[in-house]
């Protein structure tokens, strides 16, 4: 699926937009609940202006830090587990943190799995595994950089989310990652180090590359169920009889055109003030909106990727800066023109042929917890899924991540849940940052993150 991207310099292959935000033209397939051009966008930041790891990682890495658990056998053992079980329970009602989520219905588990010793990290190593994109060179525990210093319960919910739909090989695992929910982040630990190799994610040839990380969120935007003076930009539902792969009217077409109005006639979901924000929608392919009723209520709804009209899609973006109209490709700038040259307004809208349609999705106490649903299709989790190429790494594997750079220095475990148009390669991943507005974390630092990568997977042994 595709959630939010903003853009940095390499989605657009290697100008000045960023691979997460695709100023350019978007290539490969539509993924699963994401049009082809919901790339995970990054907007286009100097190093020099990024904000730095301690205050953009916070994000992620908010609750980052051992969650200290009680390890006893007999009565004091018993008492302790019940009591860590009472306090994961007490903390998963409660939590109103946006970036805490408790485990799915199916988490809970009556107990954990025997405590298994942490394997020999010198033995013999198995064979290389050759992927469609991507080789993978067995590795020892000993290599993965910051391996045994991760906080495993943070990524946890996001394995137990996985497993609903899970990679083949890893099913009969996953009644074990369950019971694992409550168990200490030291058997966390020696359980996946039982259960897994490691393997070194390089180029077909063996090559390690240096890779690419990005980061998506989700948007959040106020929205009307009712168009008026403020609100008065749609987004549409489907039109009625539209076939996949179908070319439709185009935008310039859907704006201008009685037929096409006609046709679209009853399918406005909600009505924004902006059309750069529905532009971003549109490009992000997922959103909450704070939607005002008809009667006037407040409540909160997720609107996700339907279809969209079957036109290329074009960087209004690169349209501008082929026009010297911006110095860099951001919304912040983008936006500024807009509001600087509003007789222009409509053609750079215009300029990508591409509209997107929507439906609307309730958004439960439980839903709001977790970001859209990925090309897994199980709900992202803020800092601990990326978006992968699926010729690389299948969707519901585990991976290990390593990044240093301005934006993040970080080794952690996450799970590839989703992907995307523009990523693309063996060593490519965009992190979800989670979901918010502009001056939001979720948004800063998926704005800033564009850096070096290194990736190894964790297989069944």
């Amino acid at each position: 699926m595709t959630v939010a991207r903003l853009w940095p310099q390499s989605r657009l292959g290697g100008d000045a937009l960023s691979p997460s935000f695709s100023l350019g033209a978007a290539s490969g397939n539509s993924p699963f609940l994401r049009p082809e051009n919901m790339v995970h966008h990054t907007m286009n930041t100097n190093n020099t202006s990024a904000p730095s790891a301690s205050s953009n990682k916070r994000v992620m890495d908010r609750n980052e830090g051992s969650m200290v658990r009680g390890e006893g056998r007999g009565l004091a053992g018993a008492l302790r587990w019940v009591a860590s079980a009472l306090i994961v329970g007490s903390l998963a009602a409660c939590s109103v943190a946006p970036r805490s989520y408790p485990p799915g219905p199916s988490a809970t588990m009556p107990s954990t799995p025997p405590v298994l010793s942490t394997p020999d990290d010198a033995g013999p190593l198995p064979p290389v595994i050759a992927r469609g994109k991507s080789l993978w060179m067995p590795a020892r525990w000993s290599e993965l950089p910051g391996w045994g210093q991760d906080s495993l319960h943070e990524v946890w919910n996001a394995w137990v989310r996985g497993c609903e739909r899970p990679v083949a090989g890893h099913a009969g695992l996953c009644a074990e990652v369950r019971q694992l929910s409550i168990a200490t982040p030291a058997e966390q630990q020696t359980w996946v180090m039982r259960r897994f190799q490691p393997y070194r994610v390089t180029e077909p040839d063996g090559n390690p590359p240096p890779g690419l990380l990005t980061g998506y969120y989700e948007p959040i935007m106020a929205a009307s169920r009712v168009p008026n003076a403020t609100y008065r930009v749609p987004l549409f539902a489907p039109p009625t009889g539209l076939r996949a792969g179908q070319t439709w009217y185009s935008r310039q077409e859907i704006d201008t055109l009685p037929a096409a109005q006609a046709a679209l006639q009853g399918r406005a979901i909600a009505w924004l003030a902006d059309p750069i924000d529905a532009l971003i929608l549109q490009i992000q392919g997922s959103g909450r909106l704070n939607i005002v009723e008809a009667d006037g209520r407040a409540r909160q709804v997720r609107v996700a990727y339907a279809a969209h009209n079957g036109h290329p899609y074009q960087s209004v973006g690169r349209w501008l800066l082929d026009q010297r109209a911006i110095n860099e490709a951001s919304w912040s700038a983008i936006k500024a023109w807009a509001i600087q040259n509003p007789q222009r307004l409509n053609d750079m809208l215009w300029s990508n042929p591409r509209t997107v349609f929507f439906r609307e999705e309730a958004l439960s106490e439980l839903d709001a917890r977790f970001g859209p649903r990925g090309a897994q299709n199980v709900p992202l989790t803020p800092g601990r899924s990326i978006a992968v190429d699926p010729q690389s790494i299948p969707y519901g594997t585990p991976v290990w991540l390593a990044s240093q750079g301005p934006t993040l220095n970080t080794q952690r475990l996450v799970m590839a849940q989703d992907t995307g148009g523009a990523i693309v390669g063996a060593v490519r991943a965009d992190l979800f940052t989670g979901w918010g507005a502009w001056t939001d974390e979720a948004y800063t630092t998926a704005a800033a993150l564009k850096q070096p990568l290194q990736l190894w997977v964790l297989w069944p042994r």
